[in-house]
């Protein structure tokens, strides 16, 4: 005797079916967490009055690309990592060299390079040597003899009879500076963590973090006080989402 078994439909066609289905759904929830985490943190960036073009260094991108996958996954980072972080953390800055902080005022005008001057720099810019004035209550001062220009600039003065010099202080002295925290990262990153299906069971934080250091040296360099302090190095974390695929109920 003989038996022939046929089942229909195809139970393999059908598991096959459900897996792209799996796929799909959970490559479309992440896509979705991670280009409304990028939204969130751009949103914070310029809500916090830092500018919309350190907003627009927030970027996202998914894995794997061009197709979908039951392990995908999100990085969401910025371009501009020590500026970000800095906001983020709220750090305490002190001078590398274990002295002063030389914050430069009004007076001191802008540095060739960019950013912020340093008292060398001034010192050889304008041929003026700077003197230490030393005050028990407020920040201690760095002036130098001289006039001010139409600008507001301390500069060298050519009058022989001295009219028109001033003492101007051109550096503000502090021995350290605590940046205000302007943001919240890990509170958006954590919203869109738990609005993804099964993310309860999820994975946020660590992950590649070699991919953040796509930050430019020009915004390391905007965030550093050349020899008289350096801003903090720290950067903040890659947030990897991922969830895994059993949590995922795409419809039939």
């Amino acid at each position: 005797m003989k038996l022939k078994l046929d089942i229909d439909p195809d139970i393999v066609a059908m598991m096959a079916a459900e897996v792209a289905a799996g796929e799909r759904a959970v490559s479309a929830a992440i896509r979705e967490a991670g280009t409304g985490l990028k939204a969130a943190w751009r949103a914070q960036i310029t809500g916090a009055g830092l500018g919309a073009r350190l907003a627009r260094t927030i970027r996202s991108q998914q894995f794997p690309k061009g197709k979908p996958s039951l392990s995908a996954a999100a990085l969401v980072w910025s371009n501009a990592p020590v500026i970000v972080g800095a906001h983020d953390a709220g750090p305490l800055i002190r001078s590398k060299n274990g002295f002063w902080l030389a914050i430069p005022t009004p007076a001191a005008g802008k540095s060739t390079r960019g950013g912020p001057i340093t008292p060398g720099e001034w010192e050889r810019r304008t041929g003026l040597r700077l003197r230490f004035v030393y005050r028990r209550r407020g920040p201690s001062l760095l002036v130098a003899e001289g006039r001010l220009n139409t600008k507001g600039r301390a500069v060298a003065s050519r009058s022989k009879t001295g009219r028109g010099v001033v003492t101007a202080p051109i550096f503000l002295l502090v021995p350290q500076v605590k940046l205000p925290k302007r943001l919240d990262l890990a509170r958006d990153a954590q919203r869109a963590h738990d609005a993804v299906p099964g993310a309860d069971r999820g994975e946020l934080g660590g992950g590649a973090s070699r991919m953040i250091t796509r930050g430019r040296r020009r915004d390391r360099r905007r965030a550093r006080h050349d020899g008289d302090g350096a801003a903090p190095r720290s950067r903040p974390a890659p947030r990897w989402l991922s969830v895994p695929c059993r949590e995922i109920r795409p419809s039939a």
